[in-house]
Protein backbone atom coordinates (compact mmCIF):
# COMPACT_ATOMS: atom_id res chain seq x y z
CA UNK A 1 0.00 0.00 0.00
CA UNK A 2 2.90 2.33 0.50
CA UNK A 3 3.60 2.15 -3.25
CA UNK A 4 0.60 2.78 -4.18
CA UNK A 5 0.57 5.95 -1.99
CA UNK A 6 3.59 7.08 -3.15
CA UNK A 7 1.91 6.32 -6.92
CA UNK A 8 -0.68 8.79 -6.11
CA UNK A 9 0.85 11.13 -4.41
CA UNK A 10 3.01 11.63 -7.68
CA UNK A 11 0.10 11.70 -9.84
CA UNK A 12 -1.74 14.17 -7.94
CA UNK A 13 1.08 16.71 -7.15
CA UNK A 14 2.64 16.38 -10.76
CA UNK A 15 0.53 14.93 -13.28
CA UNK A 16 0.40 11.35 -14.43
CA UNK A 17 2.24 11.72 -17.86
CA UNK A 18 5.24 13.36 -15.44
CA UNK A 19 5.07 10.58 -13.47
CA UNK A 20 7.94 7.52 -14.12
CA UNK A 21 7.66 4.41 -12.94
CA UNK A 22 11.00 5.45 -10.75
CA UNK A 23 9.62 8.12 -9.60
CA UNK A 24 7.50 6.25 -7.81
CA UNK A 25 9.93 3.90 -6.39
CA UNK A 26 12.17 6.45 -5.67
CA UNK A 27 9.48 7.79 -3.63
CA UNK A 28 8.53 4.44 -1.97
CA UNK A 29 11.80 3.96 -0.62
CA UNK A 30 12.66 1.14 -2.83
CA UNK A 31 14.07 -0.29 -6.06
CA UNK A 32 12.80 -0.22 -9.84
CA UNK A 33 13.58 -3.34 -9.91
CA UNK A 34 11.36 -4.53 -7.36
CA UNK A 35 8.23 -2.55 -8.35
CA UNK A 36 8.47 -4.01 -11.68
CA UNK A 37 7.90 -6.95 -9.35
CA UNK A 38 4.56 -5.97 -7.87
CA UNK A 39 3.19 -4.04 -11.01
CA UNK A 40 3.86 -4.11 -14.38
CA UNK A 41 2.81 -0.20 -14.97
CA UNK A 42 2.75 3.04 -13.51
CA UNK A 43 -0.76 2.98 -13.79
CA UNK A 44 -1.27 -0.56 -12.08
CA UNK A 45 0.33 1.10 -8.80
CA UNK A 46 -3.10 3.30 -7.55
CA UNK A 47 -5.01 -0.15 -7.76
CA UNK A 48 -5.00 -1.18 -4.63
CA UNK A 49 -5.79 2.19 -3.46
CA UNK A 50 -9.02 1.61 -5.85
CA UNK A 51 -9.30 -1.52 -4.56
CA UNK A 52 -9.24 -0.53 -0.72
CA UNK A 53 -12.09 1.54 -1.26
CA UNK A 54 -14.26 -0.25 -3.36
CA UNK A 55 -13.51 -3.26 -0.49
CA UNK A 56 -14.61 -0.98 2.19
CA UNK A 57 -18.14 -0.58 0.85
CA UNK A 58 -18.79 -4.05 -0.40
CA UNK A 59 -17.13 -4.68 3.55
CA UNK A 60 -19.83 -2.26 5.34
CA UNK A 61 -22.46 -4.32 3.17
CA UNK A 62 -21.35 -7.50 4.41
CA UNK A 63 -21.20 -5.72 8.20
CA UNK A 64 -25.41 -4.25 7.63
CA UNK A 65 -27.07 -5.26 10.81
CA UNK A 66 -28.84 -8.20 9.68
CA UNK A 67 -32.26 -7.15 10.19
CA UNK A 68 -32.14 -4.91 7.16
CA UNK A 69 -33.28 -6.25 4.09
CA UNK A 70 -30.69 -6.27 1.14
CA UNK A 71 -31.81 -3.03 -0.33
CA UNK A 72 -31.51 -1.37 3.32
CA UNK A 73 -28.34 -3.04 3.74
CA UNK A 74 -26.71 -1.11 0.10
CA UNK A 75 -28.03 2.29 1.53
CA UNK A 76 -27.06 1.93 4.71
CA UNK A 77 -23.03 0.93 3.12
CA UNK A 78 -23.79 4.05 1.15
CA UNK A 79 -23.79 6.43 4.62
CA UNK A 80 -21.82 4.87 6.22
CA UNK A 81 -18.59 5.00 3.54
CA UNK A 82 -19.05 7.52 0.95
CA UNK A 83 -20.14 10.34 3.64
CA UNK A 84 -17.03 12.03 4.31
CA UNK A 85 -15.85 11.66 8.06
CA UNK A 86 -17.14 7.96 8.36
CA UNK A 87 -13.41 5.96 7.56
CA UNK A 88 -12.60 8.69 4.63
CA UNK A 89 -11.32 12.47 5.47
CA UNK A 90 -12.91 15.68 3.36
CA UNK A 91 -9.51 16.13 2.42
CA UNK A 92 -9.01 12.47 1.34
CA UNK A 93 -12.17 12.50 -1.06
CA UNK A 94 -10.34 15.36 -2.67
CA UNK A 95 -7.44 13.12 -3.82
CA UNK A 96 -10.17 10.50 -4.80
CA UNK A 97 -11.90 12.95 -7.09
CA UNK A 98 -8.16 13.71 -8.65
CA UNK A 99 -7.53 10.04 -9.21
CA UNK A 100 -10.84 9.33 -10.45
CA UNK A 101 -10.36 12.53 -13.60
CA UNK A 102 -7.18 10.70 -14.08
CA UNK A 103 -8.89 7.23 -14.96
CA UNK A 104 -10.98 8.93 -17.38
CA UNK A 105 -8.64 10.88 -19.03
CA UNK A 106 -5.74 7.94 -19.02
CA UNK A 107 -7.19 4.58 -21.03
CA UNK A 108 -4.41 2.69 -18.68
CA UNK A 109 -5.59 3.87 -15.62
CA UNK A 110 -9.38 3.72 -16.85
CA UNK A 111 -8.41 -0.14 -17.27
CA UNK A 112 -7.16 -0.80 -13.91
CA UNK A 113 -10.09 1.20 -12.15
CA UNK A 114 -12.53 -0.89 -14.53
CA UNK A 115 -11.04 -4.07 -13.09
CA UNK A 116 -10.83 -3.01 -9.46
CA UNK A 117 -14.86 -2.44 -10.20
CA UNK A 118 -15.48 -5.79 -12.16
CA UNK A 119 -13.94 -7.57 -9.01
CA UNK A 120 -15.64 -6.12 -6.34
CA UNK A 121 -19.04 -6.54 -8.18
CA UNK A 122 -18.14 -10.14 -8.35
CA UNK A 123 -17.40 -10.18 -4.23
CA UNK A 124 -20.88 -7.70 -3.71
CA UNK A 125 -23.26 -10.41 -5.96
CA UNK A 126 -21.62 -13.32 -3.22
CA UNK A 127 -22.78 -10.86 -0.37
CA UNK A 128 -25.81 -10.05 -1.74
CA UNK A 129 -26.88 -13.45 -2.25
CA UNK A 130 -25.75 -14.47 1.43
CA UNK A 131 -27.96 -11.64 2.89
CA UNK A 132 -30.80 -12.26 0.62
CA UNK A 133 -31.18 -15.73 2.06
CA UNK A 134 -30.52 -14.93 5.51
CA UNK A 135 -32.87 -12.22 5.37
CA UNK A 136 -35.30 -14.96 3.63
CA UNK A 137 -35.17 -17.23 6.45
CA UNK A 138 -34.99 -14.99 8.90
CA UNK A 139 -38.95 -14.15 7.58
CA UNK A 140 -39.85 -17.33 7.33
CA UNK A 141 -39.28 -18.76 11.01
CA UNK A 142 -40.62 -15.63 12.29
CA UNK A 143 -43.74 -16.18 10.43
CA UNK A 144 -43.54 -19.77 11.29
CA UNK A 145 -42.94 -19.17 15.20
CA UNK A 146 -45.71 -16.80 15.05
CA UNK A 147 -48.23 -19.26 13.51
CA UNK A 148 -47.22 -22.27 15.43
CA UNK A 149 -48.06 -20.52 19.16
CA UNK A 150 -44.37 -21.42 20.29
CA UNK A 151 -45.03 -25.41 19.81
CA UNK A 152 -41.53 -27.11 19.85
CA UNK A 153 -40.72 -30.44 18.41
CA UNK A 154 -39.57 -32.85 21.34
CA UNK A 155 -36.94 -35.98 20.08
CA UNK A 156 -39.40 -38.41 21.52
CA UNK A 157 -41.65 -40.89 19.86
CA UNK A 158 -44.85 -42.37 21.24
CA UNK A 159 -45.67 -45.95 21.74
CA UNK A 160 -49.04 -46.92 20.17
CA UNK A 161 -49.21 -50.01 22.16
CA UNK A 162 -48.23 -48.91 25.82
CA UNK A 163 -48.45 -45.35 24.97
CA UNK A 164 -44.83 -44.87 26.94
CA UNK A 165 -43.01 -42.38 25.30
CA UNK A 166 -39.44 -43.53 24.88
CA UNK A 167 -36.46 -41.62 23.37
CA UNK A 168 -35.71 -41.54 19.59
CA UNK A 169 -32.06 -43.87 19.13
CA UNK A 170 -28.68 -42.77 19.04
CA UNK A 171 -27.79 -43.55 15.36
CA UNK A 172 -24.66 -46.13 15.21
CA UNK A 173 -21.52 -44.64 15.26
CA UNK A 174 -19.16 -43.99 12.41
CA UNK A 175 -17.77 -47.72 11.51
CA UNK A 176 -14.18 -44.86 11.65
CA UNK A 177 -13.08 -41.34 11.42
CA UNK A 178 -14.17 -39.03 9.29
CA UNK A 179 -11.90 -37.08 7.53
CA UNK A 180 -12.39 -33.47 7.90
CA UNK A 181 -14.09 -31.82 5.30
CA UNK A 182 -12.25 -29.30 2.75
CA UNK A 183 -13.07 -25.82 2.86
CA UNK A 184 -16.83 -25.61 0.63
CA UNK A 185 -16.90 -23.67 -2.54
CA UNK A 186 -19.12 -21.05 -2.84
CA UNK A 187 -22.56 -21.57 -3.61
CA UNK A 188 -23.24 -20.43 -7.27
CA UNK A 189 -24.80 -16.93 -7.39
CA UNK A 190 -28.50 -16.67 -9.18
CA UNK A 191 -28.24 -14.80 -12.31
CA UNK A 192 -30.64 -12.00 -11.18
CA UNK A 193 -28.84 -11.05 -7.70
CA UNK A 194 -25.42 -10.75 -10.60
CA UNK A 195 -27.57 -8.66 -11.96
CA UNK A 196 -28.53 -6.49 -9.08
CA UNK A 197 -25.22 -6.27 -7.69
CA UNK A 198 -23.69 -5.09 -11.44
CA UNK A 199 -26.21 -2.29 -10.86
CA UNK A 200 -25.59 -1.79 -7.23
CA UNK A 201 -22.31 -1.39 -7.94
CA UNK A 202 -22.62 0.84 -11.23
CA UNK A 203 -24.49 2.94 -8.59
CA UNK A 204 -21.95 3.91 -6.64
CA UNK A 205 -19.39 3.80 -9.19
CA UNK A 206 -21.46 6.32 -11.63
CA UNK A 207 -22.09 8.46 -8.30
CA UNK A 208 -17.98 8.85 -7.36
CA UNK A 209 -17.45 9.66 -11.47
CA UNK A 210 -20.31 12.41 -11.54
CA UNK A 211 -19.04 14.11 -8.43
CA UNK A 212 -16.08 13.65 -9.65
CA UNK A 213 -15.91 15.63 -12.81
CA UNK A 214 -17.42 18.36 -10.79
CA UNK A 215 -16.20 20.96 -7.97
CA UNK A 216 -18.83 20.10 -5.59
CA UNK A 217 -17.92 19.27 -2.02
CA UNK A 218 -18.17 15.61 -1.00
CA UNK A 219 -20.99 16.44 1.29
CA UNK A 220 -24.44 18.00 0.20
CA UNK A 221 -27.17 17.47 -2.33
CA UNK A 222 -24.66 16.89 -5.30
CA UNK A 223 -22.01 14.84 -3.06
CA UNK A 224 -21.25 11.08 -3.58
CA UNK A 225 -23.35 9.48 -0.76
CA UNK A 226 -26.05 11.74 -2.05
CA UNK A 227 -25.75 11.07 -5.94
CA UNK A 228 -25.60 7.11 -5.09
CA UNK A 229 -28.35 7.06 -2.72
CA UNK A 230 -30.62 8.28 -5.57
CA UNK A 231 -28.98 5.88 -7.93
CA UNK A 232 -30.14 3.29 -5.71
CA UNK A 233 -33.52 3.80 -6.22
CA UNK A 234 -33.08 2.50 -9.55
CA UNK A 235 -33.28 -1.06 -7.61
CA UNK A 236 -36.27 -0.02 -4.99
CA UNK A 237 -38.83 -2.37 -6.97
CA UNK A 238 -36.35 -5.00 -8.01
CA UNK A 239 -37.87 -9.00 -6.92
CA UNK A 240 -35.56 -10.06 -4.53
CA UNK A 241 -37.66 -12.99 -3.91
CA UNK A 242 -37.49 -14.00 -7.40
CA UNK A 243 -33.57 -13.98 -7.83
CA UNK A 244 -33.35 -16.98 -6.02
Amino acid sequence: MEIARAAAALFVRQGLRATRAEDIAQAAGIAPRTFYRYFASKEEAVAPLYAAGAQRWTQAVREAPASLSVLEALRHAVRGTLTPGFGVSASAWEWVRTLIRLADASPALRKVWAEVCQAEEGALAQILAHRLSTYAGRAAAAGEAGGSGGTSRTDVREDSHDNVSHPAPNPAPAPGPTPAPGPAAPPPVPPRMRFAAAVAGAAIRVAVESWAATTEPPTGANGPATLALHNLDALAHFGWEEAD
